[in-house]
């Protein structure tokens, strides 16, 4: 494997087995079917989807919550059989311990570490700091609105050094104005950090304005129908790039690739002044 290839999905299938209507007999549901990916160290890949096509599964099984039924997902190599943490996961819900203060909070996964004290506030510091919280760091998570709180949670993900930060709609729940906010943070942090971030999403808008590529997802079974490479340039800020012809361009390719019935595109590239954007049906393993 190419050693600037951080995450290695193979063939990855997920299978439940759900009750059947009006029935307690049981029967199969293919949830994601024959997953092949890869990304690369340090890359900010994002993954769109139809609703119920197998994205948050998916992220489960390389967080190493879930298990799959068929094929494995290698970080640096090393197969992945569990929780690690080499992964720093941010849900939509925050998840935080409301009995912990925010320092606290940033401070768990520290603890877990068995670092000690004055270390544990070093860190901690230098993580709040870095998402703004500055003077909070004594507030309770009810004390603070949600985008504070989704702050707290990407400084926690962040505070123990994950190698990969895995991140599920974790802006879903804040208005409009936040969350475009909220974008722009996790630019600037992942343009200081450098970790690969895998983040899910609905919105294309999101996909787009975020990633170095677009991985975009069939519905059930979730594939991986298409990679577009989005070649808009960096550092971004999200007020800019969404007044430009090119994002706009961009977003409207993807949006005809989830509503378009065939999966059996051909590679192709396109080319719009001096943007371009290649297609592939999946990384080549």
């Amino acid at each position: 494997m190419s050693e600037r290839n951080k995450i290695v999905i193979k063939n990855i299938s997920r299978v439940y087995q759900i009750n059947k209507s009006n029935s307690k007999q049981k029967k199969e549901f293919l949830a994601i079917k024959n997953i092949d990916l890869i990304v690369k160290k340090g890359e900010f890949l994002t993954i769109v989807g139809p609703s119920g096509c197998g994205k948050s599964t998916l992220l489960d099984i390389i967080a190493g919550l879930s298990k799959p039924n068929s094929g494995q997902i290698y970080i640096d190599d090393k197969l992945i059989t569990g929780p690690s943490l080499d992964r720093g996961i941010v849900m939509q819900g925050y998840a935080l311990l409301p009995w912990r203060t925010v320092r606290q909070n940033v401070e768990f996964g520290l603890e877990i570490k068995g670092l000690p004290k004055a270390m544990r506030k070093e860190i901690s510091s230098r993580y709040i700091h870095l998402v703004g919280l500055n003077n909070f760091e004594d507030r309770f998570p009810f004390e603070l609105s949600g985008g504070m709180k989704q702050r707290v949670a990407i400084a926690r993900a962040l505070a123990y050094d994950p190698e990969v930060l895995l991140m599920d709609e974790p802006f879903a729940a804040v208005d409009a104005q936040t969350r475009e906010v909220l974008q722009d943070e996790l630019l600037r942090i992942w343009e200081e950090t450098h970790k690969t971030i895998l983040f899910i999403t609905h919105s294309i808008d999101e996909a787009v304005a975020l990633a170095d590529r677009v991985a975009i997802m069939t519905s059930n079974p979730g594939t991986i129908k298409e990679i577009v490479d989005i070649k808009l340039p960096r550092p971004r800020r999200i007020g800019d790039i969404r007044t430009s012809p090119d994002f706009s361009w961009i977003k409207h390719r993807v949006w005809e690739s989830l509503h378009d019935g065939h999966s059996d595109l051909k590679i192709s590239t396109h080319q719009k002044k001096d943007v371009a954007i290649e297609i592939s049906p999946t990384a080549v393993l």
